[in-house]
């Protein structure tokens, strides 16, 4: 009886934990319509009742991807609305009144650059809202050399360079946190 009653706990214990770890994989990759989609992200576009409609694609460096029927489309720069309504709009020549749904089932558009004298230079993927103290974190932290109250962020938005300093000093003791800003695809982050 202990034995059948120690089956059912476990059992009840790995059906939650399974359920969970699915729940928290959904919502992972449930991101808002206002999205923008950008190089590199993988999509799944379906059309609901048209297998043949229904794929996965990737942006390609140029923006474009291509679908059945109508070909190549930009879809980068363009939000995951935007995109499902011009992608409606193209289709219902081919399928009337379409119930069109677009996934993005992988960022991998939304990168920054830490570069100069930190442990580990280089690229690094946001899945969400990230600060510059949180991807120097993620860069190993600064090294002993790094001049750490010249840091620089630059931000290429609009056709211009925007500059914003950063004192490590100062952020790390909780003053001047407004230069904690959040980063955005494409900022680089100098650390002389």
């Amino acid at each position: 009886m202990k034995i059948v009653k120690l089956l059912i706990l476990i059992l009840i214990i790995f059906f939650t934990t399974a359920v969970s770890a699915f729940s928290n994989e959904s919502a992972k990759n449930d991101y808002s319509p206002d999205y923008i989609i950008g190089a590199g992200d993988l999509l799944e576009i379906s059309v609901w009742k048209n297998e043949a409609l229904s794929k996965q694609v990737i942006v390609l460096p140029d923006g474009k991807i291509s679908f059945p029927l109508i070909d190549d489309v930009i879809a980068g720069g363009k939000s995951v609305a935007a995109l499902r309504e011009e992608l409606c709009t193209k289709i219902t020549q081919y399928v009337p009144n379409p119930d069109l749904s677009i996934i993005v089932l992988q960022v991998n558009s939304m990168l920054v650059y830490v570069i100069g004298r930190v442990n580990h230079p280089g690229r690094f993927a946001l899945n969400s809202s990230v600060n510059v103290l949180q991807v120097l974190a993620m860069a190993g932290g600064l090294n002993p050399f790094a001049k750490k109250n010249k840091i620089l962020i630059f931000r290429y938005e609009n056709s211009e360079t925007q500059t914003f300093n950063f004192r490590y000093d100062d952020v790390s003791q909780g003053k001047s946190l407004e230069q904690n800003i959040i980063l955005k695809r494409g900022d680089v982050i100098v650390v002389p």
